[in-house]
């Protein structure tokens, strides 16, 4: 339990797995994961008031883990994650520079995720392997999957992007699935477009394998998902920023192409050609 090649997120997310969560309490468990050094020493009030919760909150989710009470949990977190906190941020940053410093904070994070690149290589192979790549972003996530949707058009034959809701959400999802698709790539960022969660739960339904990036191991996105790829937003500000899933993405095209590296480069040689004939680019 206390190998020192886990980082204190992964043991905290230990206690999570097979609890069934509210919302709420999926919010506490976000907050315990991300400052999970931290928290280990912090009262239920404060923890509260740092996952935006009320404290009898913080109480009921420790008793829904199996603990007495919120004092219980945290004696099992300070086993779990031993070692000093960070310091503080100084008092003189201001509330743009702080923010900025807990998206380079996030980025630390996922740069440790990556220290194992199993669940990264997982959702690449099943990508990788489905003739057509339907991407579901909607509302908040709608720019991020039209992002990894137009590197992906370069080195995948059909990527389609499916960024609007309503019923021709799960009618274009079918129609990928017909014309060969065997698994989707769903990009769900809080406030977790219920919209998108009925996809996911449709496009498993349906066979097909569901890789989903997400700001967290417990979202509602995960736990539907076959692969969950977690990176935290931002939320620092008064829209969340979306810096760590942007990176994640980009870190899972580059897997895909890892997984299938000849038709990659030959697609992009092609569409190089293709540039220059037509003049696309001035440099």
């Amino acid at each position: 339990m206390n190998d020192g090649a886990v980082r204190p997120a992964e043991r905290v997310l230990d206690l999570f797995h097979g609890a069934r969560l509210t919302p709420t309490q999926r919010r506490i468990a976000h907050c315990l994961m991300e400052h999970a050094q931290r928290v280990a020493y912090l009262s239920a009030a404060e923890v509260a008031d740092l996952a935006g919760v009320s404290q009898p909150s913080v109480t009921r989710f420790a008793m829904a883990l199996g603990y007495e009470g919120y004092p219980a949990l945290r004696r099992e977190m300070r086993w779990l994650t031993p070692g000093e906190t960070r310091p503080e941020q100084p008092a003189e940053h201001n509330a743009m520079q702080l923010a900025v410093q807990a998206e380079a904070d996030h980025l630390t994070r996922l740069r440790d995720q990556l220290g194992r690149l199993d669940d990264v290589e997982r959702a690449a192979r099943f990508l990788a392997d489905s003739p057509v790549l339907p991407v579901i972003g909607l509302r908040a996530a709608a720019p991020l999957a039209g992002y990894f949707g137009y590197f992906a058009a370069k080195v995948r034959p059909d990527v389609r992007i499916l960024d609007t809701g309503g019923t021709n959400l799960l009618d274009r999802l079918d129609q990928a699935r017909h014309a060969g698709a065997s698994a989707v790539l769903a990009v769900v960022l809080p406030r977790y477009p219920r919209e998108s969660l009925d996809a996911i739960r449709e496009a498993k339904a349906t066979g097909l394998a569901v890789v989903v990036i997400t700001d967290s191991a417990v979202s509602p996105a995960a736990q539907a998902a076959d692969v969950a790829l977690p990176a935290a937003v931002g939320t620092q500000l008064v829209f969340d920023l979306h810096t760590g899933p942007m990176a994640m993405a980009m870190v899972l095209l580059q897997a895909i192409c890892d997984a299938d590296p000849e038709p990659a480069q030959r697609r992009l040689e092609e569409f190089e050609a293709t540039a220059t004939r037509r003049h696309i680019f001035e440099a």
